[in-house]
């Protein structure tokens, strides 16, 4: 079992199991200052592989050369023999980690049954994942429900493969909206009218929401957009937290806002509360659609179902979209819309040939149902608590390198940094110990550990942080 470097006191004194190291601050770990994952000396096999994807791959990742093999929990290993921690989680993918078991019967007997219908038929597995979905939110909290108090709520869902998959059928179903309304604002006026301008879509500088031409016109980031301008028309920037520019940023011809409660690829930065019950405000006072990408923080990675489930109503949207943990690595992707919106979408409005497959949907029954258990929750709360703990303690022992707040919370984490290069050489450094972590925008760390993570690994990979920081 790993040891911290952080907690050295007395084994006699009586805490919490995960509150006895926060008062323990003797100084940062140096225990890694050496690399233990050197991959310059790849065996034959490793080399004729990273060969291989060279020259047969379209080389729009950069990656490191090795080759990943198996894993298990939060660790994986790759072709060489080497172990490493998973603290990335496949970019807050494996909820449940890796070669879980419990996932995996549920892949296995579905795929003994039936895999792929389309959508031309039914199948048990959406219908139940669906009612899964948004029981779930009534009882936990989201789309205009309040935490704990079990109203109806009234929805319906539309799975898809993938976050950006998600996001482009919020847009469209947005812009649909936004038509029929204008339309119902000009009487003897229809939603195809030539006149019809009700379009316009917002979001937000720092965002991410996929890399589709439409998703990507409202990814705010000049490296994923300017090689492929020009966009999708019709798309006005806000920035996030700020309450002046409402007023002149969504106007009567705005159809759509999507914005995420908690920025992930932009840096781990989080929506105000009193500002999204403004933005709300605003979207209602000009009949535009309120959209929540919660790909990255949704699903119980904030230690709530939904970054807003603990949120006033007032702050909460029309539209949730889903995709990264919902079946733990197998692509999936879901739209849960209010009925109010949803009722504009009738057959052959919107469609995909493969979105909410029998496999997909049992997986994702699977994995709901396990991260929706009360020990789940509870498991998630204690996790991000220690972990909370231990990240608080960096800007007291680096404050020349490291920004005075943590940002985040529950297991969607970020360290900010003053300089802007040390984020991607702390992730190299890190993994060069044997650790995954990643990068947040152009200044953060980002940390995104699976769901069921241990406080084992928590305290290795803060350990490594620490003594990657302290090498800088």
């Amino acid at each position: 079992m790993h040891s911290s470097c952080f907690y050295r006191g007395n084994p006699n004194i009586c805490v919490s199991p995960f509150l006895a190291s926060f008062s323990i601050t003797q100084g940062p770990c140096t225990r890694y200052k050496t690399p233990t994952h050197a991959t310059s000396s790849p065996s034959p096999a490793t080399t004729k592989t990273l060969e291989r994807a060279s020259e047969y791959l379209l080389p729009v990742y950069a990656r490191p050369d090795f080759i990943l093999s198996h894993g298990k929990g939060s660790y994986v290993w790759d072709t060489d023999g080497r172990k490493y921690l998973d603290f990335s989680a496949g970019i807050a993918v494996n909820a449940l980690g890796h070669a879980d078991e419990g996932v995996l019967q549920a892949l296995n007997e579905q795929a003994g049954k039936i895999i792929h219908t389309s959508n031309v038929y039914h199948h048990e597995w959406a219908g139940k994942l669906a009612e899964k979905l948004v029981m779930t939110t009534q009882t936990e909290g989201g789309l205009g429900a309040a935490s704990g108090t079990g109203r109806s709520l009234g929805a319906k869902v539309f799975f898809a493969n993938s976050g950006t998959e998600a996001n482009e059928g919020a847009l469209k179903v947005a812009r649909k909206v936004g038509k029929e309304r204008w339309a119902a604002a000009m009487p003897g006026r229809r939603w195809d009218s030539p006149e019809c301008n009700k379009t316009r879509i917002v979001c937000f500088e720092g965002s991410f929401h996929g890399r589709s031409m439409g998703a990507l016109s409202v990814t705010v980031n000049p490296k994923y957009q300017a090689p492929f301008a020009p966009l999708l028309p019709g798309v006005d920037v806000g920035r996030l937290n700020d309450h002046e520019g409402l007023k002149t940023l969504i106007v009567e011809n705005t159809c759509a806002v999507i914005v995420e409660p908690i920025q992930g690829e932009g840096g781990i930065n989080g929506a105000n509360v009193n500002w999204l019950r403004a933005l709300r405000q605003r979207c209602d006072e000009v009949g535009a659609v309120l959209i929540y990408d919660e790909v990255q923080c949704g699903i119980f990675r904030t230690g709530t179902l939904w970054a807003h489930s603990a949120f006033p109503i007032d702050c909460h949207p029309d539209i949730v979209t889903m995709a990264k943990p919902l079946a733990n690595g197998y692509p999936i992707g879901a739209v849960l819309l209010r009925d109010t919106v949803s009722e504009t979408m009738t057959a052959g409005t919107h469609g995909t040939t493969f979105g909410g497959s029998p496999l997909a949907c049992a997986i994702g029954y699977h994995v709901l149902e396990r991260l929706a258990s009360r020990d789940s929750i509870t498991k998630i709360a204690e996790t991000s608590e220690y972990l909370a703990g231990r990240l608080e303690q960096l800007p007291k022992w680096f404050p020349d390198i490291l920004q005075t707040n943590i940002r985040g919370r529950g297991l969607i984490r970020g360290l900010g940094f003053q300089r802007a290069g040390d984020p991607g050489r702390v992730v190299s450094m890190a993994r060069e110990r044997g650790v995954f972590v990643l990068t947040g925008g152009a200044d953060a760390v980002r940390l995104v550990p699976s769901l069921n993570v241990g406080k084992e690994e928590v305290d290795l990979a803060v350990d490594v942080l620490e003594s990657c920081i302290g090498a800088l």
